[in-house]
């Protein structure tokens, strides 16, 4: 699986940090959440200029382009697309003209109801440049200009369903939002007296920010000359942070409402450990998303960790391709078992999650042709059964090999000796103590928003 994107936004005051070059930073922290494109939109108080391209953030901006974006304001994203068509059109933020100025928006998350909305507005006359659902947000913002921007914010925020995290950003101000039920993260920073916006904590580390607080769900915070304002939206009783954020999508060094990323892997491989009485030689991780809960496996049970796979550095996530065959060839360039260390050995192969199967397919292959006698899969994450709508590359249950399929077909579809998944008690017990509840829809299908009506449930 892989999530839609990051974002990051920068207020600076005094001449210390240029507001672009530190977006860049930010983003090149959180290209592990999008890798097709990323761009930069900057304000000086007057103007906004902005640029955009395909590819990784050192790809898509050289010092010259940076320069050029000048102002002490800047908002930043990276992305996968989920929604809208792998092109330059739909790279972010979207930069538009309204009654209030010019705005730029950059959005992780999706929407149920954004092909719905961007008819009624089409019939009404709109003109969309692009095919993103970031882009009926920011017109709906535009729509109610008249009423000021802090309340053209809460009326979008009443009509639209889904995920989101935004930043916003004017010629003088930095806006965050959070959606009401939390599905998406956001985190605000602080470094001398300039704020931070970011996906993760290891953006704000990476431009030497101090972690202040998460946003909390439908939150709106304003960041302009005077300091951070926050108003709050009516909010379903219970959060939904998206769980797969501790499985997967965030990198192991950030923490996201009150939980350690790191240390909720370790725990899940430790409860993947317990009551398992695989008999083997060694325990290996799948580069990187599940080398902690390799760690955490082997630590519980006393086999001993080591290196089985080694992984290419220079190539991306291999679910942030875009078509099947293309992930497959990912695999293959990503990846390449240590022969030396697997050898004649009974592996226990500990990974983050099984969707589609065809990696876990080849990389058992590839253990094997390496000289692996037997391998146990271990998966540190429940069997994912459903379709995400809220911001994942999964449209329909049927791409998940979890979906209709025991686990004794999924073990002999990959090719190994034996499989076992986390339970989903067991996964919710690793992140026990988050200022948050939990979206659990891919596992359980029990969403906070239904996916047909965009009605938002309770509970």
């Amino acid at each position: 699986m892989e999530e839609a994107c990051g974002v990051f936004g920068i207020y600076t005051q005094g001449g210390d940090i240029q507001a672009a070059s530190a977006a860049y930073y930010g983003l090149f922290a959180l290209q592990h959440r999008g890798q097709e494109s990323a761009g930069i939109a900057a304000a000086d108080g007057k103007v906004i200029r902005q640029y955009r391209n395909l590819g990784l953030v050192p790809e898509v901006f050289d010092d010259e382009i940076l320069r050029g974006l000048t102002g002490h304001i800047a908002i930043g994203h990276v992305r996968y697309s989920t929604f809208g068509g792998k092109d330059v059109i739909n790279a972010q933020p979207v930069v538009a003209r309204c009654k209030m100025g010019m705005l730029a928006l950059a959005h992780n998350g999706n929407l149920v109801n954004a092909d719905a909305l961007r008819a009624a507005m089409e019939d009404q006359g709109a003109i969309f440049q692009t095919t993103v659902d970031t882009e009926v947000i920011l017109n709906l913002i535009a729509r109610e200009s008249s009423k000021g921007l802090l309340e053209a914010i809460r009326s979008m925020m009443q009509v639209v369903r889904g995920s989101y995290a935004l930043v916003l950003l004017t010629k003088d101000s930095l806006i965050g939002i959070r959606d009401p039920y939390g599905i998406r993260p956001l985190c605000l920073g602080r470094v001398g007296d300039s704020f931070v916006l970011a996906s993760e904590s290891c953006a704000l580390d990476a431009v030497g920010a101090e972690f202040v607080r998460d946003i909390r769900p439908g939150e709106i915070v304003t960041i302009d000359q005077s300091g951070v304002h926050s108003v709050h939206v009516p909010a379903p009783l219970g959060s939904r942070l998206c769980l797969f954020e501790f499985v997967y999508f965030a990198r192991p060094d950030s923490v996201i409402d009150g939980v350690n990323v790191y240390q909720s892997r370790v725990e899940a491989g430790r409860r993947l450990a317990i009551g398992d009485d695989v008999q083997a030689d060694m325990v290996i991780g799948v580069p990187d998303s599940a080398l902690a809960a390799a760690m955490g496996y082997a630590q519980q049970s006393g086999i001993p960790y080591g290196d089985g796979l080694a992984k290419n550095r220079y190539v991306g996530r291999t679910f942030i391709q875009p078509n099947q065959g293309m992930r497959e060839v990912g695999v293959r360039t990503k990846l390449n078992a240590m022969t030396r260390n697997v050898r004649g050995k009974r592996i226990v192969l500990v990974d983050d999650s099984i969707v589609r199967g065809t990696t876990s397919r080849r990389i058992v292959e590839m253990l094997r042709t390496a000289g692996a006698r037997e391998v146990h899969v271990r998966v540190s994450s429940p069997m994912v059964l459903n379709a995400c709508y809220f911001g994942i590359d999964i449209a329909t249950s049927q791409e998940l090999i979890g979906h209709g399929h025991s686990v004794e077909d999924i073990c002999r579809f990959i090719g190994a000796d034996s499989l076992k998944y986390l339970s989903l008690e067991d996964l919710c017990k690793t992140v026990e103590g988050a200022g948050c509840g939990l979206c659990t829809g891919c596992f359980d299908g029990r969403y906070p928003i239904d996916p047909e009506t965009g009605e938002m449930l309770e509970g």
